[in-house]
Formats: structure tokens, sequence, C-alpha cells
């Protein structure tokens, strides 16, 4: 015997083992969706993967959302999917509405897809942006659970805020992972200590391109090669802490940089 439950009239919660919280499941048209910035970019061969999946089965994920302030829901997991349904011309799809607190952890954690340092970036400078305009006075070391490094803010400032997308992260996360960590500030004071943070970064790009521009080898990888070279020259091999503090270590690595002698041995 076939069962039918129509739930438009009313509501399905389901209650997390864990925590006690009441998460609501319902059906919701498509135009109440809302993205948030936070959100990574859209990778148009996985919304690909996933029209046809969706052609071929159905959708069978209901996509995870907050409600916000202006009664939107904010998807927090499954912008692709949502995307994938649009050129479907699905208009109502199920969706997960989880408790508001949840937005900032679900969106760190949402693996829809293996996010690039870019990603992570931009998701942690929107993460901070916001909690910048809405309570200035908090103090940044507290979005260590909301944002996994802090070094993503700085880097995120140079891509999203000063928009140089091509920057050459990969070539600095080593080393940054080492020097950049969590402020003991205020937001509205650590966005200004943050952005000097970029500005060094961005000088050391200059130097780091002038270099790879006289090496005259058309390898972007070369540009990590050239960044370790440096450091070991400065600080030596497999150093795990530094004592030097962040703009210490960029000054020298900016000095350094110029009078590198780079050998096929370097590269292998």
């Amino acid at each position: 015997m076939d069962i039918k439950v129509e739930c438009s009239n009313f509501k399905i919660f389901l209650k997390d083992q864990i925590k006690n919280k009441e998460i609501e499941f319902k059906i919701v048209d498509i135009d109440q969706l809302v993205i948030p910035p936070i959100q990574r970019e859209i990778s148009e061969s996985l919304v690909e993967k996933l029209k046809e999946s969706i052609e071929e089965i159905g959708f069978i994920d209901p996509i995870d959302v907050v409600l916000n302030k202006e009664g939107k829901y904010e998807v927090i997991n499954g912008q692709h999917r949502l995307q994938a349904v649009t050129i479907l011309n699905i208009t109502k799809i199920p969706v997960f509405v989880f408790p508001y607190e949840y937005r900032d952890y679900v969106l760190l954690l949402n693996i829809e897809k293996i996010p690039t340092l870019r990603d992570k970036a931009h998701q942690a400078f929107s993460i901070f942006n916001d909690y910048l305009q809405n309570n200035p006075n908090l103090k940044e070391y507290l979005l260590d659970k909301k944002i996994e490094e802090a070094y993503y803010i700085t880097l995120g400032i140079i891509i999203d805020k000063y928009q140089d997308r091509k920057f050459p992260g990969y070539a600095f996360e080593r080393i940054l992972k080492k020097v950049d960590f969590f402020l003991d500030l205020e937001l509205k004071d650590a966005i200004i200590e943050r952005e000097k943070r970029a500005n060094i970064l961005l000088k050391a790009k200059e130097v780091l391109n002038q270099k790879y521009e006289e090496l005259g080898i058309s390898n972007s990888l070369v540009k990590q090669v050239i960044i370790s070279k440096a450091f070991q020259n400065t600080y030596g091999r497999n150093v795990r802490n530094i004592s030097d503090d962040f703009y210490t270590v960029f000054d020298k690595l900016i000095k350094e940089i110029p009078k590198l002698n780079i050998t096929e041995e370097d590269l292998l």
C-alpha cells in the first residue's frame, strides 16, 4: 500500500541527538533561497554532474539553509545543487532549516568540492568582514573556530578587497603558517593590521615576480621554489618555529630573493 503524506499545512522537525536542537524539514520555492557571499565560487563541472544526477535519480539530497533577518533562506551547504535545479527549471526543493547559529560552522565545513586556497581565503575574509560590520569590538582570536587559519584573512584581503585574484598565495603559505596567527585585537583594529600585512605580501610578490621573469621559466610552481629557497637561505632547512615576527620575516625574504641563484637542482 502506497502512503502519501501532504506536508504543506504542518511542520516536520528532526531533533539533533547531540545538542538536542530542532532542525526543520520543508519544501520551499527556490526564489526564497539566497547564496551568502561567504560561499565559494561555482564549479561549472560539478554543477553539470549534479544536473545529470538529478535527471537520472531525482533530487534526493536536501539543501542546508538558515533563515536570515530578511526572511530569506541562506544556503549554507548546497549552492551547486541549487544551481543545478535552477538550470533544470525546478521551482520547489526540500531543505533542512538549521538554527542560525550553525551558519558559520557549516559554511566552514562545507565539502561539496575540495576548496582551493583562494576559496578558503575568500570564505575567511567574508566571515571576518561580516563580524567586523556587526561586532567591531570582538577580538579577532575569537573567530578561530569559524576560520581555519588566520592567514586566510590576510590573503582574503588581497584577493577580495584588493582584487588581486592571481596572487600566488601557494608560494607563501608554508611561511604564513609559521608567522601569521590570530590577533589579540578588536576587529576594528585587526582590519588595519591585516591590511598592513597584505601590503607587505604584495611587495614580496613584486620582488618574486621580478626574479621569476629573470629566470625565464614558464612554470608558476617555480615561484614556490624561489620563496622556499629564500627562506632556507635565511633561516635554514626544516625550521618549525621562528622567533622573528611577521614583518621581520618578510623584510628578510624581500631582501634575499633578488640575491638568489636558482639552479636546475633546486627545481627537481
